[in-house]
């Protein structure tokens, strides 16, 4: 005979998570950008010459299109789940601002495509690989991927915007450019699928675990990508390019020990992206970048 066990109590029920309030100070404008013509005379190793960065920038923009259409699918599946104002209005800057990081990544690929990059390739394993990570994973265990992405854009943002040894790697002052614009709204906008996936209940178990698969499958694939795209490259075999190169890459301010604790910091109970406090950085940013005399104001359409 078969045993039906009693169901507990209501009063042991567990309580719903706690809704997390957005900060009411944080505005996250999507701003309408179009740099395709002035990339028009990019040189193949863009970066100062450099090879590896040179590679290792073109297999990052390579992912974003794709990768920012997963977020935005990401946030947006629980839009209707927010109930708080302010997280909501940030939710659709969030949106805003992923759209068009995409669309401008996407022309940079196209001009790389051109210069023998395959990046267009890449592009469509990024696609398949996150459509089917969407139809074999959980809405909120896609979440949760988004807001660790985020974390990792923010981190490695936050370096190109206060080491002036990180922009000067990039080389080509258009691609500095399109990486400065996408650094400063990528730390606009850090907090928002965090705050998204805690108002909807996500568990601090998935969070931290999805992080700890990120850290190890995102730097692991995009090594390997960038390797094999390298080897690809018939400046590869010279060294006179490729001995230099690797010699640069030791004093890359992304590879230091600070960057990797901060990374990890994701996975501190009480973590939030506003910790690593980027208000001041970011005035700063916004008068360098968008003010009277902004270095980006002429690639700008208007706001949303």
């Amino acid at each position: 005979m078969t045993q039906t066990m009693p169901l507990p109590p209501a009063s042991t029920a567990p309580a719903p998570a706690p809704l997390t309030q957005a900060s009411s100070d944080r505005v996250v404008p999507a701003r309408r950008m179009s740099f395709y013509d002035s990339l028009a005379d990019l040189p193949k190793h863009f970066a100062n010459g450099d090879l590896i960065n040179s590679h290792i920038i073109a297999s990052l923009s390579s992912v974003f299109p794709d990768g920012e259409d997963f977020f935005v699918r990401s946030v947006r599946h629980f839009r209707d789940q927010i109930t708080d104002p302010v997280l909501k209005r940030q939710v659709a800057g969030f949106i805003g601002q992923e759209a068009i990081h995409g669309r401008e990544h996407r022309a940079f690929n196209d001009r790389l495509h051109e210069l023998g990059y395959p990046t267009k390739k890449l592009e469509q394993i990024t696609k398949r690989t996150l459509a089917f990570r969407e139809r074999h994973m959980s809405p909120t265990a896609n979440l949760a991927t988004t807001a660790a992405l985020e974390h990792f854009t923010a981190t490695l943002a936050e370096i190109l915007l206060r080491d002036e040894d990180a922009r000067e790697l990039i080389g080509s002052p258009a691609v500095t450019d399109v990486f400065l614009w996408h650094a400063f709204e990528e730390c606009e906008h850090k907090a928002v699928a965090f705050d998204v996936y805690k108002a909807v209940g996500g568990s601090e178990r998935t969070r931290r675990w999805t992080m700890n698969f990120i850290c190890f499958s995102f730097i692991g694939g995009m090594s390997l990508q960038t390797l094999l795209t390298i080897l690809r490259d018939r400046d590869t075999y010279r060294r006179d390019r490729l001995i230099p190169s690797l010699r640069q890459l030791r004093h890359t301010p992304f590879l230091r020990r600070s960057v990797w604790h901060k990374l990890r910091d994701f996975n501190r109970p009480d973590f939030h992206p506003d910790d690593h406090e980027t208000n001041d950085l970011l005035a700063e940013w916004q008068e360098r970048l968008f003010g009277p005399n902004g270095e980006l104001t002429t690639y700008l359409a208007g706001t949303a």
